[in-house]
């Protein structure tokens, strides 16, 4: 399924039940029946009855009294967020963070576990899924109460297919499905994208989709990647390939190999692998980019010298990227981003020297917000922009049955963790 990403909007598209419940979603717990009938202009009974509809479902309760706007008081409404849960795991090639999550994207639970991407995908997707099914047990819901499942990998995906498409760091991938894998244990939808789409999602989604319409997430880990969102939709071009940053030839790379194969990428001096391997030629102990993004934070001078370098480096692609998306915002993320302000200020030196003038009037770069949590977030909420839309919604009311048909008998209470 080749999904289509944007954030809710602030009016209501439908009429239909599977709109209302897009409305109430974004409400968090105001919405009335009134206030929707007024919107929509529908009349009051079609919205109460599309209403009981989504009441009888599972997926809406009732709560209070709203405020007084002169006449009766009308009843508020929520999303039942009680009423299924999402599992959602963004992939690297060393770690794994994944999460349990609410139909209101609250996390139940998050947790890291350490890995190695190159296992494959059996031995990966085997232990995530015990994980998550350890977790579901612990939290006091079922494999029935999954409504869907979102992961990220650090390579190509073809979108429509669920299948990592020949990426350079992850072997024994290559055209594996893993959204078919997850839909036979769960038996709910699942959705695969590249780690760096799915933190663009959560970081845009959580802080800045009411700040800017055009943005960029550039991911500097063990590679480098971007996800773009112009006119506040997720751009993965015509087979899910765009963004992949890393692969762009820049001059000091000229004859370095690259992991993809080709040489001069920027990944290939600017990376995190790259970085690694800078320190263990100058004597230092640097297994992991963790490693790495340790000593910068400790001031270490060489990784200091390194990190700031690779933020010029990567600096001459991302001028060229601004020079013809002319983004409005860039978050910088990952692990060598979030260890301080040396790839920060490298990038920041070139980008506003070398790009046009109009380009850069507006254009702020800053640090992700969400830190390691920003791909698991964006994950949880791909899944619930598809399971919970209107069409999505409708289609299953239609059927007579309901996107979280399977969910909890008790819908209003979400177990804590013990």
């Amino acid at each position: 399924m080749n999904t289509s990403w944007r954030p809710q909007g602030n009016s209501i598209d439908s009429a239909s039940a599977g709109g209302l419940l897009e409305h109430i979603r974004r409400r968090q717990g105001a919405a009335t029946r009134a206030e929707m009938a007024r919107l929509t202009g529908v009349a009051r009974s079609t919205i109460a009855q599309r209403i009981d509809q989504l009441i009888d479902a599972g997926l809406v309760v009732e709560g209070g009294d709203a405020p007084s706007t002169g006449g009766r008081r009308g009843t508020t409404l929520s999303l039942c967020a009680s009423a299924g849960v999402v599992l959602a795991a963004d992939l690297g090639v060393t770690h794994c963070r994944w999460s349990i999550a609410d139909l209101a994207g609250t996390p139940l639970l998050a947790q890291t576990r350490d890995i190695d991407i190159a296992d494959g995908p059996l031995v990966v997707l085997d232990q995530l899924i015990q994980d998550f099914d350890a977790s579901l047990t612990q939290l006091g819901f079922t494999a029935a109460d999954v409504c869907g499942v979102g992961v990220g990998v650090p390579g190509p995906v073809e979108v429509d297919t669920g299948r990592a498409v020949n990426p350079p760091i992850m072997p024994g991938w290559n055209e594996f499905s893993v959204t078919d894998y997850l839909r036979r244990h769960y038996d709910a939808p699942a959705y695969l994208d590249n780690d760096v789409n799915i933190m663009a999602i959560g970081e845009y989604a959580m802080h800045f989709a009411d700040e800017v319409d055009d943005f960029l997430l550039i991911k500097v880990g063990s590679g480098i990647g971007s996800g773009i969102i112009a006119g506040r939709q997720l751009q993965r071009g015509g087979k899910g390939a765009a963004g992949d940053l890393g692969h762009v030839p820049v001059g000091r790379a000229a004859d370095v190999p690259c992991r993809c194969g080709n040489s001069g990428c920027v990944e290939a001096v600017a990376g995190g692998a790259a970085i690694l391997r800078q320190l263990r030629e100058l004597g230092h102990e640097a297994v992991t980019v963790r490693d790495a993004a340790t000593m910068v934070s400790a001031g270490h001078s060489d990784a200091n010298r390194l990190v700031r370098q690779a933020g010029r480096d990567l600096g001459e692609v991302v001028a060229t990227t601004v020079n013809i998306l002319n983004p409005s915002l860039i978050v910088l993320s990952g692990a060598l981003a979030d260890a301080g302000d040396e790839l920060y200020a490298g990038v920041r030196e070139v980008v506003y020297r070398r790009s046009t003038v109009l380009a850069t009037r507006h254009l702020r770069i800053v640090h992700g917000r969400l830190g390691a949590d920003a791909g698991i977030v964006g994950a949880t909420e791909l899944v619930l922009s598809e399971v919970l839309s209107a069409k999505a919604v409708d289609a299953a009311l239609a059927a007579g049955t309901s996107p979280v048909g399977r969910a909890r008998q008790d819908r209003n209470e979400v177990p804590g963790v013990p």
